[in-house]
C-alpha cells in the first residue's frame, strides 16, 4: 500500500487463514507444484508457509449491518461477476 500511495487500507490472508474459515482454500496436488516451482512460483513463500494452498476467487459484499448483499465464489478465476451488476449493488446501499 505504501509503495503505491495507496489512501485505503489493503488486507492481506497470510496463510489463507481467513479464506480457510469460509471454505474457499484448496491444496496443491504434488504434480502442481513441481509445475508452479518450474515457473518460478514459489508459494510457500507467497502463503509465508508450507501449505501449497490456493485461495478460491470470492466477492462478498455487506451492508453496515453485516448482512450479505452480494456473494460470489467460483474456482474458476477467469469467471467474475461483471463491473455494472456490483455496481448496482452499491448503489443500492
Amino acid at each position: 500500500a505504501k509503495k503505491h500511495n495507496l489512501t485505503f487500507r489493503v488486507l492481506c490472508d497470510n496463510g489463507n487463514k481467513v479464506a480457510s474459515q469460509f471454505g474457499l482454500v484448496f491444496s496443491l496436488p504434488g504434480d502442481l507444484r513441481g509445475l508452479y516451482s518450474s515457473f518460478g512460483i514459489d508459494l510457500e513463500r507467497f502463503n509465508g508457509d508450507a501449505s501449497w494452498t490456493l485461495p478460491m476467487p470470492a466477492r462478498y459484499i455487506l451492508d453496515q449491518q453485516g448482512r450479505i448483499l452480494s456473494a460470489d465464489v467460483n474456482p474458476d478465476y477467469t469467471r467474475r461477476p461483471e463491473p455494472g451488476d456490483i455496481i448496482e449493488i452499491l448503489k443500492a446501499l
